[in-house]
């Protein structure tokens, strides 16, 4: 089943009799996410040897989806970056400070679609702006749709996983340190991780 679809350039006797999913028309709607069953994550290359893992314990975000125009579907995420979260309290505080995110000054970091498109199946890119800090940049978010179901509370919920990759510097993340070996401390990919489900909003 589809969610997010490319706009048909065929003619339009082509596509005005195209019908529409029931299924897919009936997830039409706004949708809260739910940040305790959601997650956002990253990996980057440390020392050049190993991967460190961390993760933004709180954020909020909506979608409004339209399963019968999925074209005009879209979503916003906030992310608060004192949250960050590596398993140490030394690097996060670092991760926290003027050297890297400078949470005090940018407390979040912000997402707003601009365009999906259908990869194939139930994959999609979701395009829009990246906000860290005082730079916003265009990043598209390799998704997939895993469906939905309704909660035992009769909470209607959506879920999608996915990833992006990016280069931190472009973000201004441009603290590192020199290897006595070769390299540097922290690599400037990094690869974002997203796995989110929303509740579908009472009407």
């Amino acid at each position: 089943m589809g969610l997010f679809g490319r706009k048909n350039t065929e003619s339009a006797t082509t596509t005005a009799t195209l019908p529409v999913d029931p299924a897919l028309a009936a997830l039409t709607g706004d949708y809260t996410i739910d940040a305790a069953h959601s997650s956002i994550g990253f990996t980057v290359r440390h020392a050049m040897v190993t991967n460190v893992r961390g993760s933004f314990g709180e954020h909020e975000g909506s979608l409004k989806l339209n399963g019968s125009d999925p074209s005009a579907s879209s979503a916003t995420i906030d992310v608060k970056i004192a949250s960050v979260d590596t398993g140490i309290g030394d690097r996060d505080n670092h991760l926290r400070g003027g050297d890297f995110f400078d949470a005090e000054q940018f407390p979040l970091m912000s997402f707003r679609s601009t365009e999906a498109a259908q990869l194939g199946g139930d994959k999609y890119r979701v395009t829009g702006d990246l906000t860290i800090k005082d730079v916003t940049k265009p990043l598209s978010i390799d998704l997939e749709f895993n469906g939905t179901a309704t909660d035992p509370y009769g909470n209607e919920r959506v879920g999608f996983e996915g990833s992006a990759e990016i280069l931190r510097s472009e973000w201004g993340l441009t603290w590192n340190a020199a290897l006595e070996t070769g390299g540097v401390m922290v690599s400037d990919k990094v690869k974002l991780n997203f796995d989110i489900s929303a509740i579908k909003n009472a009407a």
